[in-house]
């Protein structure tokens, strides 16, 4: 992929951060809550003091350099602290503040981390078996009111900052002076990802301003553009293009601390872009197929203003804004921009918010790669890709099958360094060429753009030889709307059958509710909700070839593990239902239906 925008050049978050003051000193950079209901703004000056500030304190304690972490829901804060020690030499290490206490202690023991800076929520998470700490951590709390004795207010270490630098402390030009490696690592991040133990990634600034200069350069994102932080900005997607690329292009930045206060804060805010997962997407295009449905002529105005908008746009009139003004308004009345990673969505949904005025830009990446690899963007929109590799990097297939589907190899700058004390693993997936190992089937056609088929490791193979992507199935079982989730995986049965194709699936209550004509306060029956989930996985049966078809399902009654991306953990959901099996006699699995209606539990060959 071209460059379609002249980008400047950067080195590492300092040069960033300071060219950016110089580039829009006065444009707000954050606009941060005071109170539920009001906010202040930060300029782009006003930030760099602060870093600055908590830059010389660390100093002055002896941190310059260290491994830190910090643990939070997403905040002012929160940013303060990544660009303090990364702009101070040191390495940031990202916490996920959902995941539990043994994870937590496992990241800051392999780190080794001497001092965490995190909220007063997180403090007291790690209050809960406080001598399994490493010896000597020092918590640094923001947010927490009193706190016991021999606990840092950061509130008070910041004040004790802005007082060493008007006293000229030493401290402050050790800060200033302090060298920046741009090749070595700066972040370290554990993943968690959707199957086995996290890994420790360990990134440069240079990946990170790689991919932050890479994206800017087909993506117009600039000054007057204001984002609201919903996704985690531990991960990686969330903090090096919702947090560090506005930073470079001059944007505004807030953050909604929780999902339930979402539809105020998209009005207070009044966000343009957002950068989100595929699952708040699908269900805020539910939502609004679900609150026409409920309107007198709903449906029909819906689908009659889309009509309008396809017409109109034949002629290069863009109606869109006019004709779904409440749809809109319901997103703060400015948003024009998903920019959405993770994992696959629905194509209808891309291409229904298109009509309503929102686009979207689907895009591929991995911790391990900063994290982008391929999108859509300015000059390119797709609904059913994830776009062509960004400028500078390259991709290509692995033993590509008859299909056209092998495992996508990367390579470029924004590949990571390696896996933290693990040779072993980082030879795995980094051979000496370069390329990165994704793990990720993938095709690309000719006009180079990339369409995911699932992981490698997932795929299930029958007794044919057939290679069932359970990503492709799931896919299809997810566009029922009285299923919320699914995971489809391969169970191995006698010698004879082999290995069958088994979905596990929560069903979407609220729907099969609406479709019985019930209250928000009833529940239907087991037996009602049996016969739709029979009835979704016998319409999927019937479309696909018979080799694919499921040929066993089981409802739960709980959502699944997932990652803070909302990716189904494929390990830990197999390990909680094999620890389910044991502890308890019989599990609810029901045979999936033939499109002759007739129950099959051998599989049987079809047409590849």
């Amino acid at each position: 992929m071209d460059a379609m925008y002249q980008v400047r050049e950067i080195t590492d978050f300092r040069d960033m951060l300071d060219q950016s003051v110089v580039l829009f000193g006065n444009e707000p950079a954050f606009k941060i809550h005071t109170t539920k209901e009001e906010y202040r703004t930060v300029n782009f000056k006003e930030f760099r003091q602060e870093v600055r500030v908590l830059g010389t304190v660390l100093t002055k304690n002896g941190l310059q350099g260290q491994r830190i972490a910090v643990m939070g829901a997403n905040s002012y804060e929160w940013c303060l602290v990544y660009m303090a020690v990364t702009t101070g030499g040191g390495t940031i290490v990202p916490v996920d503040k959902e995941l539990p206490y043994d994870e937590v202690l496992n990241i800051l023991k392999t780190a080794e981390c001497k001092t965490i800076l995190l909220d007063a929520k997180a403090y007291k998470k790690l209050q809960m078996h406080p001598e399994e700490l490493p010896e000597g951590l020092e918590y640094i709390v923001w947010g927490g009111g009193k706190l016991p004795e021999g606990v840092t207010s950061f509130e008070d270490y910041m004040k004790e900052g802005v007082a060493m630098i008007d006293a000229q402390d030493p401290a402050y030009g050790q800060y200033l002076a302090a060298k920046i490696d741009p090749d070595a690592m700066s972040v370290l991040i554990f993943t968690s990802g959707t199957s086995g133990m996290a890994k420790g990634v360990m990134l440069s600034q240079h990946n990170i301003c790689f991919v932050v200069m890479s994206n800017s350069s087909v993506a117009d994102i600039h000054p007057g553009d204001q984002m609201l932080a919903v996704l985690p900005l531990h991960h990686t997607f969330e903090c090096s293009l919702g947090f560090l690329a506005p930073i470079y292009n001059g944007c505004c930045n807030a953050f909604c601390d929780s999902i339930m206060r979402l539809p105020k804060e998209l009005q207070a805010v009044s966000p343009t872009v957002l950068f989100t997962v595929p699952l708040m997407v699908e269900k805020l295009h539910d939502r609004i197929l679900r609150t026409a449905a409920k309107q007198k002529g709903g449906k029909f105005k819906l689908a009659f203003g889309k009509g309008v908008v396809s017409a109109l746009e034949a002629f290069g009139i863009n109606a869109s804004q006019r004709i779904f003004k409440e749809i809109i308004q319901n997103f703060g009345g400015r948003l024009r921009l998903f920019i959405i990673g993770a994992a696959a969505i629905r194509p209808e949904v891309v291409a229904d918010f298109k009509k309503f005025g929102i686009t979207s830009y689907l895009g591929y990446g991995l911790t391990e790669c900063a994290p982008l690899v391929s999108c859509n963007n300015d000059g390119l929109f797709t609904v059913d890709s994830v776009g062509k590799v960004i400028p500078g990097v390259e991709v290509k297939l692995l033993n590509p099958n008859e299909e056209g589907i092998g495992e996508l190899l990367v390579r470029g700058p924004n590949v990571m360094l390696g896996y933290f004390n693990d040779e072993e693993q980082t030879k795995e997936v980094l051979d000496e060429d370069g390329w990165f190992h994704t793990g990720d089937l993938g095709s690309i056609d000719e006009e180079g753009l990339i369409r995911l088929h699932g992981r490698s490791k997932n795929v299930i193979v029958t007794k044919n030889g057939k290679n069932i992507y359970p990503e492709e199935l799931e896919d299809q079982l997810n566009r029922s709307p009285f299923i919320a989730e699914s995971m489809v995986v391969g169970e191995d049965k006698d010698e004879k059958t082999g290995t069958i194709v088994s979905a596990k699936i929560f069903p979407d209550l609220a729907a099969i509710r609406e479709a019985l004509g019930m209250g928000e306060n009833e529940m239907p029956t087991a037996e009602q909700i049996g016969e739709f989930i029979q009835k979704a996985v016998a319409e999927i049966n019937e479309r696909v070839p018979s080799y694919k078809t499921i040929k066993e399902y089981a409802i739960r009654n709980t959502e699944f593990i997932k990652t803070t991306t909302a990716k189904i953990k494929r390990y830990a959901n197999m390990v909680e239902e094999a620890v389910t099996k044991q502890t308890e006699a019989g599990e609810d699995v029901k045979e999936a239906e033939s499109p002759e209606g007739t129950p099959t539990t051998e599989p049987t060959e079809g047409d590849q």
